[in-house]
């Protein structure tokens, strides 16, 4: 995608102490459009010296930010939030380029990751202490909440405005100050909503952006660096492992929103008609690639035939494309490794019995693009079924009894979402109760909104996001006993 002549918002450089500047090294690295395999930008590659500089920005600006009145620091988000809105076309073209979603989910996930910024510009109001009762008439205890202080953010490339707003808003409405990293392939919706934080006066230093290709330096800096109080981190479970163990030295308060392996499970009483545009909604958006995915579907075997073909004429209405073309509802996986790890998912599943029901054509010559595939008679131990796809591939898998699939569903190492359908309402308290899930969508393929808490269970993660539990995470808790 060639961006459009007078996107002012466009930035290359990395923000640091409100100043936008390139690596010290001068070095930078390529940002591709993975619709067409196009460059498109060339942006500051910053290192671990970089990343101290922004440390240091973010402790120095930490003092007067955390003193700053909490209706100052309310009033600045949601003029971010109007700014962010105001510019949403410009931040989803920019998303679009870089990310290759189609531009209609782009705008979404520009309002969506703004409803946080508009969320916590209210929170930042209520963050109430308590007086507790005495056990001595000279005694007074009070409890006052305060903020961590620096915190580091890490953000994937799957959603690059929406994850960092939502981990930005509750920090700056805590009166922390920030130090983000985003993905090396989607750096340029960071620097973008960094820019419109700036043009809504938040002071400079609190919110410092450091771009670069090796985040294996920086999140050493990051986890390594003892101004940093906190870290919070969208990705792998594998990285989130690696840094709670660099956050132990300090023992660093962190949040983890990592891997996911959600179960989609349709019951012979669900209305069908739903649940297919439930499946659509929650595993085809983002070309399958978000961490809420869908990813075992798990079918009671009376509608087994039924559903399977009702989501063939469904998944039939998909078309591949840019994600800047009219009409496009699929867009392009993020790089070559990622076709390649679901290309091997879905052949390892043929191999062990798998039938491809559809596989839609692929016309692009250029960019990143796996068709959308719908796979039946999926054995419950292809890897498919225990590995996070990633991609736009349904797996189907039969089942009988609600106690079997409540002992498949739970049988991942993973706990972040999982989806019911059914009209059973006895079942779904059942359900709700035994799911080992962080989060459970019933009757629904759309599960996150900035007032509900977001996050997992097991090796999905640590902590919640948006909510009013999404505040807590970034304060410290201060008991306070007065004698007099």
């Amino acid at each position: 995608m060639i961006f459009p002549d007078g996107l002012a918002l466009l930035r290359t450089q990395a923000l640091i102490a409100g100043d936008w500047c390139e690596a010290e090294s001068g070095k930078q690295f390529p940002v591709f459009d993975p619709a067409s395999g196009e460059l498109i930008a060339q942006v500051a590659d910053m290192d671990a010296a970089d990343a101290r500089r922004a440390i240091q920005a973010a402790a120095k600006a930490q003092v007067d930010w955390a003193q700053t009145p909490v209706k100052e620091r309310s009033l600045l988000l949601r003029r971010w939030f109007d700014l962010v809105m105001q510019h949403q076309e410009e931040l989803a073209q920019i998303l679009t380029a870089e990310q290759g979603k189609p531009l209609a989910e782009a705008r979404a996930e520009i309002a969506y990751g703004a409803s946080y910024i508009e969320w916590f510009a209210e929170q930042a109001k209520r963050i109430n202490g308590d007086i507790i009762p005495a056990p001595s008439r000279h005694q007074r205890i009070s409890v006052i909440k305060q903020p961590v202080g620096v915190v580091a953010v890490i953000t994937p490339w799957n959603f690059p405005n929406a994850m960092l707003a939502r981990k930005l808003a509750p920090a700056l409405a805590a009166g922390c100050t920030l130090v983000a990293k985003p993905a090396a392939e989607t750096p340029l919706s960071a620097l973008a909503l960094a820019a419109l934080a700036q043009e809504a006066g938040i002071p400079a230093g609190v919110i410092n952006i450091v771009t670069g290709s090796d985040a294996a330096a920086i999140g050493a800096e990051l986890t390594g660096n003892p101004l940093v109080r906190k870290i919070s981190f969208t990705g792998s479970t594998a990285v989130g492992k690696l840094l709670i163990q660099q956050c132990a030295a300090d023992v660093k308060r962190i949040t983890l929103e990592l891997g996911g392996n959600a179960p989609f499970i349709v019951f012979d009483d669900a209305d069908l008609d739903a649940a297919v545009a439930g499946a659509i909604a929650s595993k085809f958006r983002n070309a399958g690639q978000t961490c809420v995915c869908a990813n075992r579907f798990y079918v009671q075997r009376d509608i087994y035939t039924a559903f399977s073909e009702k989501l063939e004429v469904a998944m039939r209405a998909l078309r591949i494309g840019k994600g800047a073309e009219q009409g496009t509802t699929i867009g392009p996986l993020i790089s070559p490794a990622a076709l390649l790890k679901v290309q091997q998912l879905v052949d390892e599943a043929i191999s062990c019995g798998a039938q491809v029901a559809y596989q839609s054509s692929v016309n692009a010559t250029q960019g990143y693009f796996y068709p959308p595939t719908l796979l039946t008679q999926v054995p419950a131990h292809a890897a498919l079924a225990e590995t996070e796809i990633f991609g736009p591939v349904a797996a189907l898998i039969a089942f009988d009894e609600e106690a079997q699939v409540i002992e498949l569903a739970n049988r991942s190492v993973y706990g972040l979402a999982a989806y019911v359908f059914t009209r059973d309402y006895a079942r779904i308290q059942r359900l709700g109760e035994q799911l080992q899930t962080g989060m459970l969508a019933i009757n629904t393929g759309l599960i996150s909104n900035e007032m509900a808490p977001f996050g997992g269970i097991k090796q999905s993660g640590w902590g919640r996001e948006g909510s009013i539990y999404g505040l807590d995470d970034y304060l410290n808790i201060k008991y306070i006993n007065e004698n007099f």
